[in-house]
């Protein structure tokens, strides 16, 4: 199974895409789409829009899973969050990929087996799960990884119970 995982934002989107096997993950890539703070806010939707696009063109995965939104603080940042979370969303949808959606809480019980772990611990966690000599840069990315790592614990955990 190869799984897109996907930290939103608007300046940065981090990416991540994993191929599990038997209980064994690694890595296929990663990075960030980034946008300039000099672009119109549509012009960075439609930027993120056709970077997903050239994702899924590229690796073809199975599954797509996204960190859900949570922010108690700014919420002019949280707008433009969510814009972007939800170009990301329907792009999935148009390509007709399952899309999978986590909540920081849910992908730090996954990464570290505590939903309070800092961002330290689920990077070297994400790091030693995937095999990687260092921490994958920028940090967006490396919560990606950890998205797609969720996923594909939850996968392989609910696959035991099914009837």
């Amino acid at each position: 199974m190869i799984i897109l995982g996907i930290d939103p934002g608007y300046a940065i989107v981090g990416y991540g895409i994993v191929e599990c096997n038997n209980g064994r993950s690694r890595p296929l890539g990663y990075g960030a789409i980034r946008t300039s703070k000099d672009m119109a806010m549509a012009e960075r939707l439609k930027q993120i829009g056709e970077g997903i696009d050239t994702l899924i063109a590229h690796y073809s995965p199975d599954a797509i899973a996204v960190e859900e939104l949570f922010f108690h603080t700014n919420q002019k940042t949280a707008i433009k969050v969510a814009q972007a979370r939800g170009v990301i969303l329907y792009k999935a949808s148009v390509a007709n990929v399952i899309l999978y959606e986590y909540t920081p809480l849910q992908i730090k019980q996954a990464i570290t087996g505590y939903g309070r772990a800092d961002k330290r611990q689920i990077q070297e966690m994400v790091k030693v799960m995937l095999g990687l000599s260092a921490i994958p840069k920028p940090d967006d990315a490396s919560d990606a990884l950890a998205v797609a790592l969720t996923h594909s614990q939850t996968d392989r955990l609910s696959a035991l119970f099914k009837v």
